[in-house]
């Protein structure tokens, strides 16, 4: 009786211990498209392959990083706003490097990340399209960081970008930085206390900038809302400005052209927009200021009493 027992006992035990693996490998929580499960981002990006795919992050703060420079990629939140990547950047650069034919992220969250040239980001994109939507920027040297694609186009839609920018060494990082891309397209998206440089700044030959808010109240060091160094045509429109006390250039809020004149500016539609100046400002603030040259379309926006609509530069 008692060896049978033992041998029940055993033989539990051994199906307790076959079983243990096959549970375990189904606990990862980065989950692809192609039915498996990985522990790390990275080993789910490459478990893709070339063509990509989809892949769900459960809830959770992740020290990790990727590179994609197959197809197309979506990287989605299991729940938006819960799963978090924090400090860890691929190739010096960012949380995701992303140099494949196209990309969409929703609903994750980037923070802390730094990186030795200061300009760590939530996402570096070097070519491809990238669609971005219901995704937090915060506490780093800058969101998202592009390199040049004439024709590819960028989305950004329904997400925050906060305390990110700097200009340590004169060397400037911003909310967002975008080279020469064919179009970028910003709506529904919350910009505030930024630390630095600029919150947009696109080299973008068209850009659409609407129903947005930059609240740089409690900003520190920070220069213009929106520029556009080598001109630009399209909207910006129904966005909210305030600008904060703490600036290292107060002269304007938007600036078109400052650099270059790479592209037309002809046209290029400012209007329906709201710009004021937090309660400690006292100094006197231009809404737009162009060294294009060139008819810019400048339309009704509300304006607070020292701010001026236009100033040629």
């Amino acid at each position: 009786m008692v060896d049978r027992l033992k041998f029940a006992n055993l033989m539990l035990l051994a199906v307790i211990a076959l079983a243990a693996p096959a549970a375990a490998a189904g606990t990862g929580p980065f989950s692809t498209s192609n039915g498996r499960t990985f522990f790390r981002l990275d080993d789910a990006v490459k478990g893709l392959g070339g063509s990509g795919g989809t892949i769900v992050v459960a809830p959770g703060t992740y020290h990790e990083c990727a590179v994609f420079d197959g197809g197309a990629l979506n990287i989605r939140a299991e729940t938006p706003g819960s799963a978090i990547f924090d400090g860890t950047a691929c190739e010096g650069k960012a949380a995701l490097v992303l140099r494949g034919l196209s990309a969409e992220i929703d609903g994750l969250v980037f923070q802390n990340i730094r990186v030795p040239d200061q300009n760590g980001s939530g996402i570096r994109l070097e070519k491809g399209d990238l669609h971005v939507t219901r995704t937090t920027f915060r506490n780093s040297e800058q969101g998202i960081l592009s390199a040049d694609d004439a024709g590819g186009s960028i989305v950004i839609d329904h997400s925050t970008f906060s305390g990110l920018g700097g200009c340590p060494d004169g060397r400037c990082s911003h909310s967002i930085y975008i080279g020469d891309y064919g179009s970028l397209t910003v709506s529904r998206v919350r910009f505030e206390r930024g630390t630095g440089g600029h919150y947009v700044k696109s080299r973008a030959a068209r850009v659409s900038v609407t129903d947005s808010s930059f609240d740089d109240s409690n900003g520190k060091a920070t220069n213009y809302m929106i520029d556009l160094p080598e001109g630009a045509v399209g909207t910006i429109a129904r966005n909210i400005f305030v600008q904060g006390k703490d600036k290292e250039n107060h002269s304007a809020f938007i600036a078109v052209a400052a650099e270059h004149r790479s592209h037309p500016s002809a046209g290029l539609s400012i209007e329906g927009n709201d710009a004021s100046q937090a309660p400690a400002v006292t100094w006197p603030s231009v809404f737009v200021a162009d060294w294009s040259h060139e008819p810019l379309k400048l339309g009704a926006n509300k304006l607070s009493s020292r701010i001026k609509p236009f100033e040629t530069r």
